[in-house]
């Protein structure tokens, strides 16, 4: 269930679908650069590196969170995103280890600057995204999620299909598949079911943008980075060495950080709406055993 202060933060006027259209199409252009982006770090770093480095989007979606959407900090969400900012730069000084050997340092430093720019464009949008469904969203609803998934999905889609064949990647498309070490049939399932995944990921996200915050979402993303060097290890038979062990160790300590601080800002109005109660109760109890006493002593 929604809560109210959703409601009341947004205009009273339905924004028009003009507007609406434009918020979409803005979106999902943003949605395809920041995939192009990713795809450049993943073709010329390892992807645990990559994985790492996204761990700094919980910093950018802060940054950006304070001037658009009024986000409160604290000691513990401070500490939380130093933790994964130091996570990630600890990755630079490795970048000549972890490179791989078939890619030079001209195309190793290109995958970085495009994984931290894809990075921070993920960042900014979330942050774009709890702004707009604040501010432009009258009714807030399951719809509203959908409908904000479907237009900017539509929209990136159409963008990065324009952009597969404008740069002729499509001729080499079936023989890909052809080399697909498992099948074409494979091939075709593990992009059907990245899509469905990916979609699904989305729709909670947004509908954690939509609930609680663009701060929020973006922490429980960065739960999951810290999992994925590891498996990359046994799966695609990656590197990892202490530097990018001390880098998880501190992602995981960040996002704890933050996660307390969530417990913190549910726990204590609940504790003191309770002490507000007590006190109240006592003070009603005083009163009526006051007034009672004097009752007592008017009638004698």
């Amino acid at each position: 269930m929604l809560t109210a202060n959703h409601c009341s933060v947004g205009s009273n006027k339905q924004p028009s679908v003009m507007m609406l259209g434009l918020v979409y199409v803005t979106f999902g252009l943003m949605s395809a650069g920041i995939g192009f982006l990713y795809s450049v770090g993943m073709q010329y770093l390892p992807i645990s590196t990559v994985t790492l480095i996204a761990a700094s989007q919980l910093a950018f979606n802060a940054f950006f969170s304070y001037f658009l959407n009024s986000q409160r900090f604290t000691p513990f969400i401070i500490n939380s995103l130093v933790l994964l900012t130091i996570s990630s730069v600890l990755l630079v000084f490795n970048n000549n280890s972890s490179r791989l050997s078939r890619v030079s340092q001209v195309h190793c430093a290109a995958g970085f600057i495009c994984t931290i720019l894809g990075t921070a464009g993920s960042g900014l949008l979330v942050a774009l995204q709890q702004f707009a469904l604040r501010k432009l969203v009258v009714r807030q609803s399951f719809k509203v999620v959908l409908d904000l998934v479907m237009c900017q999905s539509l929209v990136a889609s159409s963008a990065i299909l324009v952009g597969f064949f404008a740069s002729g990647d499509w001729k080499g498309f079936s023989g890909e598949m052809d080399e697909y070490g498992l099948g074409k049939f494979s091939y075709l399932m593990v992009l059907i079911w990245t899509a469905i995944c990916w979609a699904v990921f989305y729709i909670g996200a947004v509908g954690l943008v939509l609930e609680v915050s663009a701060l929020f979402c973006t922490a429980i993303s960065t739960l999951g980075l810290p999992i994925v060097p590891i498996i990359a290890v046994f799966v695609f038979n990656d590197k990892m060495d202490g530097i990018k062990v001390i880098s998880m160790v501190l992602a995981i300590w960040g996002f704890i950080s933050y996660v307390y601080q969530q417990y913190l800002d549910d726990y204590m109005p609940k504790t003191e709406n309770t002490g507000e109660i007590s006190e109240a109760c006592s003070s009603s109890i005083w009163l009526s055993e006051h007034s009672a006493l004097q009752g007592a002593a008017a009638y004698h």
